[in-house]
């Protein structure tokens, strides 16, 4: 069977962990060439070995994806290491910094904002001479190639959440930024779409009593949902059990790969129904 993602470049943010290093693992093992994109170099590093020891192509970009410089870094890097054709790319680096309306400082309003919204606008506009100019030659020489951008965003940006005004408003903001560029580059054949993850087991969903700590500019970030509302969700999902990295991955390989060639524009839901 031809693999899905045979020779193509593909860019994860956020693919040191979670959902992230799942869909890199993924994508590799699928035929793609996997650029692992994390703020944190030994999680990255260990994503890239993994690859190559199973006989697949990766290469890390470590940084701060909120950083202005840090997107032309990433899509260089992809261009030295595979070449000009950029084909996948999947904005997934993100955290959360809860807070209910009355406690939430300004700081914590703009940091989700940037991470979930602005970041990935600037990662697809520094690709965008890449991917504008290579569809050009593919219509000048009459080849229909679809490439994809998979944003990935939350069931809190459609249902909204309490205690996430911060990210559920920059969830659902990515997923008009997500409609409007579908529509704006569907004329060079690339597909734009949105992943809407329920509850996934990662790092962020974890128990929040565990005290994990995300540290950025100095600061650092608790994670973690309280356990009695973790005990609380689960009831609430049809399928009555929180969802896997590797289901999250299977979901955004979907979008990737020439299954979803005529999907653009669209929100893909997944959260084991609920």
């Amino acid at each position: 069977m031809e693999l899905m993602l045979k020779d193509k470049n593909c860019i994860i943010t956020g693919s040191g962990r979670g959902i992230g290093r799942a869909t890199a693992l993924l994508f590799a093992k699928e035929g793609g060439r996997v650029v692992v994109s994390d703020l944190d170099a030994g999680p990255a590093n260990e994503v890239v070995e993994e690859i190559k020891s199973c006989g697949g192509q990766a290469v890390a970009c470590i940084g701060d994806v909120t950083d202005r410089a840090f997107p032309d870094r990433l899509i260089k890097t992809t261009v030295a290491a595979f070449g000009p054709s950029i084909d996948v790319i999947v904005n997934n680096a993100g955290y959360i910094w809860d807070a209910v309306i009355h406690k939430m400082s300004d700081e914590q309003w703009e940091a989700m904002l940037n991470i979930h919204l602005t970041a990935p606008f600037r990662v697809i506009r520094a690709a965008a001479p890449y991917i504008r100019e290579a569809a050009k030659k593919d219509k000048e020489a009459g080849r229909l190639i679809t490439r994809k951008i998979i944003n990935i965003a939350s069931t809190a940006g459609l249902d909204g959440s309490a205690g996430q005004t911060n990210y559920s408003s920059a969830k659902a903001a990515l997923v008009g930024f997500t409609k409007s560029l579908a529509k704006e580059w569907g004329p060079l054949n690339v597909c734009v779409n949105t992943v809407a993850f329920g509850f996934i087991e990662t790092r962020l969903t974890q128990v929040k009593e565990k005290n994990d700590l995300i540290e950025l500019d100095g600061k650092k970030v608790s994670v973690g949902i309280p356990e009695n509302r973790r005990d609380m969700l689960k009831p609430m999902i049809p399928l009555r059990r929180f969802g896997t990295p590797e289901e999250g991955a299977g979901a955004v390989l979907l979008m990737a790969s020439p299954l979803s060639d005529y999907i653009t524009g669209e929100v893909l839901r997944v959260a084991g129904g609920k």
